[in-house]
């Protein structure tokens, strides 16, 4: 169709531009939930195997999708049951230690000191006009900006934790959706392509969503294993918070590269700051030992089966995924690069050797 007319062009061209930027602005606005949705088909994909292995078994398709969701809540249920006591039982020895505190006179021994030293203060005058100002109306009315500030930004972090618990709430919901119904899901998918090019997309699709769920299942794994060496050793090493340690491993090693590392550094100087440097110094050991045997043995291993791509292209697809999309990014960019490397032997090189 061709437009003579300079007017229609320029109003045709305008109502493209104004197209494209609602488009951009409405996808900008869902972008959370395109997020969600993209995390549930995620992990729905990872999990497939394990449907389909129970399937194998002569499971039914729910009940196999049932079963692996119990699974995972379960060990949800139980990380959460290891890590919350001990955070519950180390608040309660602060309380209690506090409360002994107050018992023994310490308090009043400070005050003796406070009178003794500083003979001009009035500590039941200034004690009452704290008082007097925690009480009033106006004295909250009238502080600084940046107390405001401070405030309003505490509120704002208790908002997004309970915004991030509801999304992950939402992507949980969305996973066992989406494996429920993933046969309709990739049926409809695939006639969406025209016949004479269907069977060869399947057959890409088909490794593509392999290769993803294999590499969910791998990195899972690898966090579970991490998890569980460092309950034994901190454990051993004396720690206090081996729970709470051994849960912050199992999901940092969860995330490619970069997740290991950061929390065998975090867990480390948390525990020297809390246990002392006799039980940091074997706990550091330990991390640096697992850390060489994962980077050069497992997390080789997992990347070899699973999505077999050559390293330097999982070290780029990680950074630039995680520069994008931040921790979800890095998730998802090696079993892209997996996908694209695929389309590329499959496609993209045949056609250019047949020209």
């Amino acid at each position: 169709m061709k437009i003579k007319n300079g007017f229609l062009l320029g109003l045709v061209g305008g109502l493209g531009v104004l197209l494209a930027i609602a488009i951009g602005v409405a996808v900008q606005q869902i972008g959370t939930v395109l997020v969600w949705a993209f995390a549930g088909i995620f992990l729905a994909l990872g999990i497939e195997p394990l449907v389909q292995a129970l399937i194998k078994r002569r499971f039914p398709r729910w009940a196999a999708v049932l079963t692996v969701f119990v699974l995972i809540v379960g060990v949800l249920v139980g990380a959460i049951w290891l890590v919350v006591p001990t955070i519950v039982a180390q608040f309660s020895t602060l309380v209690q230690s506090i409360v002994r505190e107050i018992e023994s006179g310490r308090l009043d021994d400070v005050r003796d000191w406070i009178e003794t030293t500083f003979p001009a203060v009035d500590i039941d005058a200034a004690i009452e006009q704290v008082s007097g100002a925690l009480t009033d109306p106006n004295t909250w009315s009238s502080l600084p900006p940046w107390v405001a500030n401070i405030a309003s930004g505490i509120v704002a972090g208790i908002g997004q934790v309970a915004f991030a618990m509801g999304g992950v709430l939402i992507v949980v919901v969305l996973m066992l959706y989406f494996t429920g119904s993933m046969p309709s899901l990739k049926s409809g998918m695939y006639r969406l392509v025209p016949a004479s090019s269907r069977p060869k997309f399947i057959e890409i699709a088909e490794q593509i969503m392999r290769s993803v769920g294999r590499f969910v299942l791998g990195q899972g794994g690898l966090g579970l294993l991490n998890g569980i060496l460092s309950f034994a050793v901190l454990s051993i090493a004396g720690s206090q918070l081996a729970g709470v340690y051994a849960f912050i491993a199992l999901i940092a090693s969860t995330i490619p590269l970069v997740g290991t590392i950061s929390a065998s550094v975090v867990i480390s100087l948390l525990v020297l700051l809390l246990d002392g440097p006799e039980t940091a110094l074997p706990v550091a050991i330990w991390y640096l030992i697992y850390m060489q045997v994962e980077a050069y043995a497992i997390s080789p291993q997992i990347m070899k089966r699973a999505v077999k791509v050559p390293g330097v292209v999982v070290v780029l697809s990680a950074l630039i995924g995680g520069t994008l999309l931040g921790i979800l990014g890095a998730l998802v960019a090696i079993p892209i690069a997996a996908a694209v490397q695929l389309i590329l032997k499959e496609v993209i090189i045949p056609r250019q050797d047949a020209k």
